[in-house]
């Protein structure tokens, strides 16, 4: 499959991309002017565009997307909503209209349900309202809701559903692994899991 992957130059997209080369897809990594590319994988497709300004083409030709994009946890409500909520919805019009065949979004733990009172409210409101929007959309979907993430590669031995303790970690790298399976994977298909790594 050729995929795109918005956040592909970030700690979880540059991991997503290594693992959608192993698994034998073709990765396009959505780069901002400017952006490091030096840690993107040999091989690795680009297409230029920003999450705030995307070009109406950009998901022509690929069979699926992945949202691994984040606007960062020290930045404004007002580039929090510009990049997590509406980014990611803008990605989802554009992905439907091209006919993409799956659209695989990286939530967060808490996004299904935002408690008002927790320091991420919104960031997690963003993710929530992204979240909805692809989930009636149409578009055939995935959504990952990690609990709080840790730079390691992961063990792959991972635990998903109402069993994850939302105090618990998830490794990028089982976080990517489990990202590039979904834009795949039959299993995937229509479903809102939460995962952790043990």
């Amino acid at each position: 499959m050729k995929v795109l992957v918005a956040g592909a130059t970030g700690n979880t997209g540059r991991r997503v991309v290594e693992k959608l080369q192993r698994l034998g897809h073709q990765p396009i990594a959505l780069i901002r002017e400017g952006s490091d590319t030096s840690t993107l994988p040999p091989g690795t497709g680009t297409r230029r565009g920003d999450l705030t300004d995307l070009p109406t083409d950009v998901c022509e030709g690929c069979d699926g997307v992945i949202f691994a994009a984040g606007s960062g946890g020290d930045t404004s409500r007002e580039m929090t909503d510009k990049v997590d909520r509406d980014g990611a919805k803008a990605l989802v019009d554009l992905a439907k209209s091209s006919g993409v065949a799956r659209f695989v979004m990286l939530s967060s733990i808490g996004a299904g349900d935002p408690d008002p009172k927790s320091e991420l409210a919104h960031y997690l409101q963003a993710k929530h309202d992204a979240d909805v929007y692809l989930e009636q959309s149409g578009l055939d979907y995935a959504i990952l809701r990690p609990v709080r993430l840790t730079d390691g590669d992961g063990s792959g031995d991972l635990l998903f559903g109402e069993q994850v303790d939302p105090e618990g970690v998830a490794a990028r790298g089982d976080v990517a692994a489990t990202l590039a399976d979904a834009v795949s994977n039959p299993a995937w298909s229509g479903k809102t899991k939460r995962m952790q790594s043990l």
